[in-house]
Formats: structure tokens, sequence, C-alpha cells
């Protein structure tokens, strides 16, 4: 059974690591390009400069890796947990196809130094217009993927009148529920504004509103990146420490919260935007503090689910049950390492939600030393846990347990060190996307060395992690010789919980959340789509 769910989960990770194996080789360069050991004049013609090789490590890792990782984890996950093979596999075939042909017809222009555009992809930098159109033909197929989970979970739900669906599948649809949402603001950007200015059709472009669209996007897709690791926090975590999910109520609350809030809090990344009303901005502030609440529920209800897992293995006293938790299972191990170094990167953005404060580290080092702990860490880290079991549950073969243990410490440290470094030179004044070896060098004082040759030591020693991490896959998928049979760890509830109705009706959220953006968003775009103009041409400044 679930033949076919196998063979998509088990391709989307091999375009997944792909992906990753090439992006994150640009991350310790440019960890040492900060330390002063700039490496990008040697790898020429291969590598064009830095901003290429950012550009490479932001949109391979942080789009392409953890979406197609996130399509065929939760693809999986759905039919899985409840115990029927997709609806429509072909339309979840058909999505990741698509996806590899956006990756294609986006890679090309990357790989040839014509889109070092960075991460957000800013106008007035301009790419050519097949870069955008394979983003965007990359998004829909993601979308595809997320249309046939939820005609599955429909299925399901109409087969089985009243029933509580499965925590785990539940959660996995408001996930991709979430991405179709979310990615209507950078879909419209790039088909109404970038796309036809790439083409040459219009003659320039709006920035602001393109910026705004872009936002739209872009914080709600860190939550598309951390819901994944929840639910494996919340769904499979405890049931590999031997205990349950404390609340199977709260959890699915939490959900429907992240579905709500994540979405209207764009203007807080716009913070020192000319163009966007302070009102606004204190709206978005609002609602970016509303959504640390269902970040803290899941902070309880997940140590909760573990304490009793650690209490079942014989764990005494008022802590005496974390030194019971499972640490010898690297999958396990990952994950609960990823959570503990996430709960400062959530301190951290408690600080780039605040108006005032973020003004102080705003476009600075900072903000990158935060999101390594967030995306880098909570969702990269976490996902490299789970693979640690499904590896082997799809393949079969056994992992090299003790190497992959060395691998998650080293990581964590490696993690700790890096970020420790970003924050410190970001405090110091030290610009994001920037080369920063030449200045440090010129005009760094005595901190700013000493900060920024931690972010090239802990970028060492996060390469070494991935070379063990990638080792550990490939010697299990294809050399191991040790066969293993290892089950999908979902956990069940504590107790015999009758989830209420409201938490099963769809209906209701859903006019929530989009009467909610309609509130925070509509008058500002209204605005600036009547009161803006395409103003800039578009430029190339990275040759």
């Amino acid at each position: 059974m679930f033949k076919t769910e196998k063979k998509l989960v088990g391709w989307h990770i091999v375009l997944a690591l792909s992906s990753l194996s090439i992006g994150a080789f640009f991350g310790p360069l440019q960890a040492w390009e900060h330390a002063g050991w700039n490496l990008y004049p040697a790898m020429q013609p291969y590598i064009a400069s830095y901003y290429q090789g950012l550009t490479l490590h932001g949109i391979l890792n942080a789009l392409v890796f953890t979406t197609f990782f996130i399509t065929g984890f939760l693809t999986y996950v759905v039919a899985t947990s409840l115990d029927r093979p997709m609806r429509y596999p072909k339309l979840s075939w058909a999505g990741f196809f698509t996806m590899v042909v956006g990756l294609l017809l986006a890679a090309v222009p990357l790989l040839l130094n014509l889109a070092s555009v960075l991460y957000t992809m800013y106008p007035p930098m301009m790419a050519p217009w097949y870069f955008y159109v394979g983003m965007t033909v990359f998004v829909v197929g993601s979308w595809m993927s997320g249309w046939s989970m939820m005609i599955t979970f429909a299925t399901w739900r109409k087969d089985n009148p009243g029933a509580t669906p499965p925590f785990q599948a539940f959660a996995s649809v408001i996930t991709m529920v979430l991405w179709q949402i979310c990615t209507l603001g950078i879909a419209a950007e790039m088909l109404i504004l970038v796309i036809p200015w790439a083409l040459g059709l219009v003659p320039g472009i709006d920035v602001q509103l393109a910026r705004t669209l872009f936002w739209f996007t872009g914080h709600p897709l860190v939550y598309f990146w951390l819901l994944p690791a929840y639910v494996s926090w919340y769904g499979m975590m405890p049931k590999q420490a031997d205990g349950k999910l404390f609340s199977d109520t709260m959890a699915r609350f939490a959900f429907w919260l992240f579905l709500l809030l994540s979405t209207p809090i764009g203007f807080h990344h716009q913070y020192v935007d000319p163009g966007v009303p302070a009102g606004w901005k204190y709206l978005h502030a609002i609602l970016t503090y509303a959504v640390f609440f269902p970040s803290l529920l899941t902070a309880f209800n997940v140590a909760a689910s573990l304490e009793y897992g650690g209490r079942q293995r014989g764990g005494k006293g008022l802590l005496g049950w974390i030194k019971k938790l499972p640490w010898g299972d690297p999958s396990y191990t990952a994950q609960n390492l990823a959570m503990i170094i996430f709960i400062l990167g959530g301190a951290g953005g408690v600080i780039n939600a605040s108006y005032n404060v973020n003004l102080v580290i705003h476009n600075t080092a900072w903000v990158p030393g935060h999101f390594h702990l967030t995306v880098g860490t909570a969702v990269t880290f976490s996902f490299m846990g789970i693979m640690y079991w499904l590896v082997p549950h799809l393949t079969g073969k056994a992992i090299q347990r003790r190497v992959a243990l060395w691998q998650a410490w080293l990581w964590a440290a490696g993690m700790l060190i890096f970020s420790r470094g970003l924050h410190w030179i970001g405090l110091l004044g030290a610009p994001r996307r920037t080369m920063l070896g030449v200045a440090i060098d010129n005009y760094g004082t005595g901190e700013w060395q000493v900060a920024s040759m931690m972010t090239g030591v802990g970028g060492t020693i996060l390469l070494i992690s991935g070379l063990l991490f990638f080792y550990v896959i490939i010697h299990g998928a294809f050399f191991s010789k040790e066969e293993v049979v290892v089950e999908i760890p979902f956990a069940e509830p504590l107790t015999d919980e009758v989830v209420p109705a409201w938490l099963n009706n769809w209906k209701p959220w859903l006019i929530a959340v989009f009467a909610l953006i309609i509130i925070a968003y509509a008058p500002m775009i209204i605005n600036l789509v009547t009161d803006g103009a395409a103003f800039s041409p578009g430029f190339v400044v990275w040759k």
C-alpha cells in the first residue's frame, strides 16, 4: 500500500536534497567572506561574484529545497494518516513535474549570473523574464500538490461524516491552505507587475507596490516552512519519545490561529518604507505580536508531550525526565535541538517585530542571524531529523546512527556560533546582503573582527555537519546493507478528547482569514494602485 506515495516523496526528497547540496555550498563561502577569507575570486569564472552565490544560496535553500521537501512529506503524511491513497495521484505527479519545469527555467539564468537579484527579487533589479516565469511555474506546481492533498482530505471527510480527522492530516492540509493563500501576493506581483516589465511590455515598475505584494507572501512563507516541522513536533516526536500528544484540541486551535494570523503581518518588514503610513505599520505590528500566541501554545503543548514521554521512560523529579528522552536517536535529537535553538530565534523575532527597536537592527547582519536560527535551524534542521526516519522507512535500509548524532550536535554548535557572530556584528552596524570582509579589514573595530571571525568558524562547522548529513543519507539510501523496518511515528492523543465542532468547521475560519487580510491590506494596496505609477526602469547592478 502507498507505493505511489512512496515514489512521490522519494522523488521530492531527491530534488530537495539536490537543490540543498548546491545552495548550501555557498553558505560557508559567505561566512568565510565575512571573516576575511574571500574565496570568490579564486572560483571565477564558475561563480561570478558574492552576490550570485548569495542569490543561489537564498533561492535554492529557502524556496526550492523547502518547497520540494514540504510538498512531498505532507503528501505522504496526508495519505498515511488518513490510511488511504491519494484521491488523484496523477495530480500530485503533475504538480511535481510542474515544479521541476519551473526550477529548470529559473535555474538557467541563476547559474549564468543573469538573475542575481537576491532572495527577495526586489525591483528595480531586473532578471530575464524566464527567471520570473520559472519561479511562478514552480509555485503553481506546489499549488497542484496542495490541491491533491485537499481533495483527498475532503473525500475522507465525505466518507466519514462527523468524524474528526487525524491531527497529522488536518495540520498538513492547513499548511497547504496557508500556502495557497499567502502566495497570492507574489503571484500578483509576478503576473501583473514583474513579468510584463521584464518582457518590456511596460516601461517601468512601481517598486513600492511590488515590495508590498512580495511581503504579503514573504512572512507567511516562514510559517509554510515552520508548520511541517510543527506537524512532526506535535504529531510524531512524542511517539519517538514513547509519549503522546498532550492536547489534540490545543494543537488544532494553534494551527487555526497560524492560518488566521500569519498573512496580514507583512508591513512589519517595511517599517522603514516611506510609502506605507505609520498606522498600517502599527496594525501589522499588533498582528505580528498576536501570532506569537499560537507559538507559545506550541511550546507548552510539545514540551508537555515530551515530558510525558520522558516520565513514561522512567524520568523522575522536576527535570529528570529530560535525560530519559531518546537522545541516542538522531531523528529525535536533531528535532529537539532545533526546537531549543528556535527559542532564541523566537526571542529575536520579538525584536524584529517591534516598530521602534527594529529600527536599530533593520537591514543589518542581525536579520540573517535571526533567520538562520529559524529557517536554517527550526526548519532545515528539523527536516534533517525527519529524513533520519523517513529515508530508512522508504528504503528499508538503516542509516549510520552514530554519524548522524555527530552531525546533529555539530549543526547545533555551528549554528549557535555562526548566528551569534551575525547578531553581534549586526548590532555593531554591519549591513546585510553586503560583502563585509574588506570593510571589516579597513574600518572595523576589534569587536567587528571578533564577531565576523565567529561567522567564519561557525560556517566551517556547519559545512562539516552538512557533509556528514549528505553522507548519512546517501550511504543509507544506496550503500547500507543493514535492513530495517521503520514505522511512521504517528503520536496518539494523551486522552480521548472530543474535539469541539468549531475546530472541525472550516467555513467560519476561512471567512475570518480573508476578512482579516482584506482589513489589513486592501485599503493600502488600493491606495498604492491608485496613487502610484510605474516609474522605474530595470537595472542590472551585479555584473
